[in-house]
C-alpha cells in the first residue's frame, strides 16, 4: 500500500498536515504547472483544522453537559444532557480514530474546554436562576481526560443516567 494512503487510513491530521508540506515544497521546485501552489496547500491544511475544530467542539458539549447534571437542580432536560454526552463521546472516539495525532492535544483541549464550558453554564444557569449552582460551578475543579472521554458521570442533584 502507498504510505501516503496508509497515513490517510490511519491518520487523516497528520496526512493533511504531510501533504501541505509536499505541495509547499513542490511549489519552491517552481514547476510551470498552472497550479496555485500555496492555496491548495492552505486548504489541505484546513481540512486538518476543521478535525481539530469539531473535537474541541464536541469537547466543550461534553464538559457543559457534565457541569449541568453535576450542578443543575433541574430535572426535566437531565435526560437529553446525559443522551448528549453520550453521543458526543462517542464522536470524539471517532475523530480520534480518524485523526490519533490529536490525542496528544487532548489534555490541553480539555483545559480550555471546561474553562469555556464553565463560563456557559453559569450564564445558562443565571439564565434560570439557579444562582447556587451558579456559585458551585465557579468552584468546581477541572475534568480529567478519564472523566469527559470515560463512562463517568457526576453525582449531582439527581442519580447518574
Amino acid at each position: 500500500m502507498d504510505v501516503d494512503a496508509d497515513l490517510y487510513d490511519r491518520d487523516f491530521l497528520a496526512w493533511t498536515q504531510a501533504q501541505a508540506e509536499r505541495l509547499r515544497a513542490a511549489a519552491n521546485t517552481r514547476s510551470n504547472l498552472p497550479i496555485d501552489w500555496e492555496h491548495v496547500a492552505e486548504e489541505i491544511e484546513d481540512l486538518g483544522k476543521r478535525e481539530r475544530r469539531d473535537l474541541e467542539s464536541r469537547l466543550q458539549t461534553i464538559v457543559e453537559h457534565l457541569l449541568k447534571l453535576e450542578f443543575s437542580p433541574a430535572r426535566a432536560p437531565r435526560g437529553g444532557w446525559a443522551e448528549t454526552v453520550a453521543r458526543s463521546r462517542k464522536e470524539v472516539q471517532k475523530l480520534l480514530r480518524q485523526s490519533p495525532s490529536l490525542r496528544h492535544e487532548l489534555e490541553q483541549m480539555i483545559l480550555e474546554a471546561g474553562n469555556d464550558a464553565r463560563d456557559v453554564v453559569r450564564a445558562s444557569l443565571r439564565e434560570h436562576s439557579e444562582a447556587d449552582a451558579m456559585a458551585r460551578v465557579l468552584a468546581a475543579g477541572k475534568h480529567t481526560p478519564e472523566q469527559v472521554l470515560g463512562d463517568w458521570w457526576p453525582e449531582g442533584p439527581a442519580a447518574a443516567p
